[in-house]
C-alpha cells in the first residue's frame, strides 16, 4: 500500500461530514447578492476579483452591496493562487484604515481558493461567488497552492467551510462552454475517487478521517447527474441559455462534487491531474478539469475497470473532454514528459487512497491503456466536440 498522509501511521475510524452552511443557486442572483450577505452581519467587506471581473460582474455585485449600505474595499487578484499573491493581498487589506469583517471572492477557481486562504489569515468569514462552473473549489474548505509559475505546490485546509456560496446560473450560462465542460471532468472524478476510497480501508479524506456514507452517496449522485444531463447542459451553455439540464450540471459541478470530495476523498485521478501541471505546455494551455478527465481514465485503468473506463471515455468524447495525451498537448511517447508526470503522480498525498499499490510500472501501463482506449473511442465518435472547444488545436 502506498504510504502517504502522515505515513498512515494509524488508521482512524473517525468519520466527518462537513459542508458550507448555505448554498444558493439562482439566475440573476448577483443583483440581489446583498440580501444573503447582509444576513452574515457584514458591514465592511473586501472584494477579491480580477481586473477583468472588475470591468464586468463585479460592477453589478458592487451596486447591490453599496445600495444595501455595505462598504466594499476592492483588491485585485493577480492571477495565481500562490503564497506570494495571498500574502500580498493580506498586506494590502491589513493596511486599510479600518478592518474588513468579511471577504467576498468573485471569479474562477484560483481566485476562490486564494480568497479562502486570505480570509483565513485575516480571520474573517469568506463568501464565495464563482463566475464559472469549471471546478469544485467553491464549497470546500481546501485551497490548492501553486508556485508563481502555476505548478502545484501544496494545499491548505481550513477550520471552516465558506460561510456562504452564491451561484448565479445566468452568469455561468454566458461563460464559454469549455469551462462548464471542464467542470464536468473535475466533477466526474468525485465518484470514482470516492469509490476507490470506500474500497480501501486505509483511505483518508483531506481531513485525515474515513469517508462518510453521505459523501459517497453524493459523489454517486454527482456522476449520475453528469451522465444523464451533461450533453444537454453542454448544448444549453453553447446556446447561452438556461435549461433544467444546465441547472442540474451547475449544481453537480459546484455543490455535489465539492461535498463529495471533502467527505469521501481523493485518489489517482487528482494525482494525475496535479502531476500534469509539471508540464509547462499542459499547465499553461489546459484547465484543471480537463487534466482530471484524463486522470479519471488512468485511474480506471489502474483499477482494471474497463467497463467504466469505456463509459467515461465515451461521455468525455461526446462533451469535448480529452481522452488521450495529445488532446492535452503532450505525447505519452515522450519519455522525459512521462517520467516527470509519473514521478509527480507517485508523490501526490492521496495516491495511497488507491486500493492497490500504484507503481511507476502499472502507472505507465495505465497511461498506455488510456491511449488505446482513446484511439478506439475517437475512431468511433470523432473529435468534433473537442475541436469545437479547442479550435486552435
Amino acid at each position: 500500500m502506498n504510504q502517504s498522509v502522515t505515513e498512515r501511521a494509524e488508521v482512524t475510524s473517525t468519520r466527518l461530514y462537513r459542508s458550507t452552511p448555505r448554498y444558493i443557486q439562482s439566475p440573476g442572483l448577483i443583483d440581489g447578492a446583498a440580501e444573503p450577505v447582509s444576513q452574515l452581519k457584514v458591514r465592511r467587506c473586501a472584494l477579491l476579483c480580477s481586473q477583468r471581473s472588475q470591468n464586468n460582474e463585479a460592477r453589478r455585485l458592487l451596486t447591490s452591496l453599496e445600495t444595501a449600505g455595505i462598504e466594499v474595499v476592492v483588491t485585485t487578484f493577480g492571477g495565481e493562487c500562490s503564497l506570494a499573491e495571498i500574502e500580498a493581498r493580506c498586506t494590502e487589506l491589513r493596511a486599510q484604515p479600518q478592518a474588513v469583517d468579511a471577504l467576498i471572492a468573485l471569479g474562477g477557481g484560483k481566485t476562490l481558493d486564494a480568497g479562502k486562504s486570505i480570509a483565513d489569515r485575516l480571520e474573517v468569514p469568506v463568501v464565495i461567488f464563482p463566475t464559472l462552473a469549471s471546478n469544485d473549489a467553491p464549497c470546500s474548505a481546501v485551497s490548492v497552492i501553486y508556485s508563481a509559475s502555476g505548478v502545484t505546490e501544496s494545499y491548505e485546509v481550513f477550520a471552516q467551510n465558506p460561510s456562504l456560496v452564491l451561484v448565479d446560473s445566468e452568469i455561468i450560462a454566458q461563460a464559454p462552454p469549455r469551462f462548464l465542460v471542464a467542470g464536468m471532468g473535475d466533477a466526474m472524478s468525485t465518484w470514482y475517487e470516492a469509490r476507490a476510497c470506500e474500497h480501501n480501508p486505509q483511505a483518508l479524506t483531506p481531513y485525515g478521517v474515513r469517508p462518510t456514507l453521505a459523501g459517497i452517496a453524493l459523489s454517486q449522485v454527482c456522476a449520475e447527474t453528469l451522465y444523464q444531463h451533461g450533453e444537454a447542459a453542454t448544448e444549453a451553455v453553447r446556446d447561452r441559455c438556461l435549461s433544467p439540464a444546465l441547472e442540474h450540471v451547475i449544481e453537480a459541478n459546484t455543490l455535489l462534487s465539492g461535498l463529495g470530495f471533502e467527505c469521501a476523498g481523493l485518489a489517482a485521478a487528482h494525482a494525475v491531474a496535479q502531476a500534469l501541471t509539471v508540464l509547462e505546455e499542459v499547465d499553461h494551455n489546459y484547465l484543471h478539469g480537463e487534466m482530471v478527465a484524463l486522470g479519471v481514465l488512468v485511474q480506471l485503468m489502474l483499477e482494471q475497470d474497463h467497463d467504466e473506463a469505456q463509459r467515461a471515455a465515451r461521455f468525455f468524447a461526446r462533451v469535448g473532454l480529452p481522452v488521450n495525451s495529445a488532446q492535452l498537448g503532450f505525447s505519452h511517447t515522450d519519455q522525459a514528459a512521462m517520467a516527470a508526470v509519473i514521478s509527480a503522480t507517485l508523490v501526490f498525498p492521496f495516491i495511497g487512497n488507491m486500493a492497490t499499490t500504484v507503481t511507476a510500472d502499472n502507472l505507465t501501463a495505465a497511461f498506455a491503456a488510456v491511449e488505446a482506449l482513446g484511439a478506439e473511442v475517437l475512431q468511433e465518435l470523432g473529435d468534433q466536440p473537442y475541436r469545437r472547444l479547442h479550435p486552435n488545436t
